[in-house]
């Protein structure tokens, strides 16, 4: 990757790291990863054993599962993505850890009478699921469990639903209400369950509010909230089946994704919250921006459309990676990699979007790399990837899941993440060397 004088002294601060667990204790890469809270986690753990300087950036409009009788009853962002990557990075070296993780990690029963009932003998601290966890530990998440149940009992009006519950989402609903800031209720969970300090996981819109997720098809068609977008279900508590193509077809591709008030129905209540300053303070200090595999419309786009997000990305010069999945869904049946690309850069850009804010420039601009798993379903088109600036195709070894398909082997995703960056940071300092003779 050819790098002008002004870009290589742009970066004349880094070093050059060789090896992900080096000797001396050089600095980490720093990365930022726009993902979704299911496909990118299988790889959460193993990106943690070559740097913990990553940045997670998550959509707050998931509206399935035990989330959306959360947003239900009591409103505010849903926390479902949030709360399953914290987790992920939560500690594990220890028994308190681990009983703090599998309490937090933790599902109520599918049946909702039992699950109510598994539900007060966790909140009254006499379930076996509290065995390990210490009393100071104890008390400060039973507090925010029992600050939940408080806050169900004060709406009476509307019935709470606890089938299928996740004890983390209400612990992360609790804290959020508590403090009235979702930013202070994910810094809770964080040292709760002890993340390194300089992994971030950050909301991409920092609010109070609920947020619904509309699309707009090509056919005109609006459609309203996550759910209905990737895995419409025909009942309320229906269990969500993330990982079978079982949905039926969209009646035409998407366009575009875009946020609207949570009672508009329409077109005319297209709504532009702002992106987190925490999220645009991270893009630009990073060494390398990663695009997740998972959904594209409603995981990663979600987070791409927002004011600012394609400015600071397309004015960086530095690694930007899009990792593609390895099976269709819902949302990409037909796509080539190439179009991935476009929805990426369409979003960015907000090429459909308000006229008064769109952007213009090409796909090489956000993405300037492609990982692919080898056998994966979507055809990479490599003579149209070329004709939009992409040239650096790297093939990175698979592993077949009986639920999912085509998935990432965990350890090659990771290894050729840290070949790129290190390929990366020696171009930088080569660069540096040349223009200093």
């Amino acid at each position: 990757m050819a790098t002008s004088p002004s870009q290589q002294h742009h970066h004349h601060h880094r070093r050059c790291y060789s090896n992900p667990n080096p000797p001396h204790p050089h600095p980490q890469p720093a990365l930022l990863v726009f993902s979704g809270g299911t496909a990118f986690n299988g790889v959460v753990e193993e990106l943690k054993n070559f740097t913990t300087r990553v940045a997670h950036v998550l959509p707050v409009s998931d509206d399935g599962g035990s989330t959306a009788e959360i947003v239900r009853v009591l409103g505010g962002p849903a926390v479902g993505d949030i709360r399953s990557r914290c987790l992920r990075l939560s500690d594990q070296s220890t028994v308190e850890a681990l009983a703090v993780r599998n309490l937090l990690g933790h599902r109520l029963p599918l049946d909702p009478l039992q699950a109510k009932s598994e539900w007060y003998s966790i909140v009254e601290g006499d379930h076996f699921l509290w065995k390990g966890v210490s009393k100071p530990y104890r008390e400060t998440i039973r507090a925010f469990l029992v600050y939940f149940q408080s806050q169900i009992l004060c709406r009476a009006e509307e019935s709470f639903c606890f089938s299928n519950g996740s004890i983390g989402n209400f612990f992360f609903a609790g804290a959020r209400i508590f403090f009235q800031s979702l930013d202070a209720a994910i810094f809770l969970f964080s040292r709760v369950s002890d993340i390194p300090p300089e992994s971030l996981v950050l909301p991409v819109i920092s609010t109070n509010d609920r947020l619904t997720l509309g699309c707009e098809l090509w056919d005109g068609t609006i459609i309203r909230g996550q759910n209905e977008i990737s895995h419409p279900t025909s009942g309320t508590m229906e269990l969500i089946k993330k990982e079978s193509f079982s949905a039926p077809a969209l009646p035409s591709k998407i366009k575009r994704v875009f946020y609207m008030s949570s009672e508009g129905k329409n077109l005319l209540h297209e709504v532009f919250p702002s992106a987190n300053a925490a999220v645009l303070e991270q893009l630009n200090n990073v060494d390398c921006i990663v695009y997740g595999m998972g959904s594209l419309f409603t995981s990663i786009c979600p987070s791409l459309v927002l004011l600012g997000i394609g400015e600071i990305i397309s004015s960086k010069s530095c690694l930007k990676v899009l990792v593609l999945n390895g099976t269709r869904d819902r949302e990409t049946n037909g796509f080539s990699a190439s179009c991935f690309v476009t929805a990426i850069t369409d979003a960015l850009n907000r090429t459909y979007g308000e006229p008064n804010n769109r952007l213009q420039n090409p796909p090489s601009h956000y993405i300037n790399t492609l990982l692919v798993p080898r056998n994966g379903e979507i055809p990479v088109d490599v003579d149209c990837l070329a004709a939009q600036g992409i040239f650096d195709v790297i093939v990175v070894d698979s592993l077949r899941d009986p639920k999912v398909g085509i998935i990432y082997d965990p350890r090659s995703l990771i290894r050729s993440l840290v070949d790129l960056i290190d390929r990366y940071m020696k171009s930088q300092v080569n660069g540096l060397i040349d223009t200093r003779r």
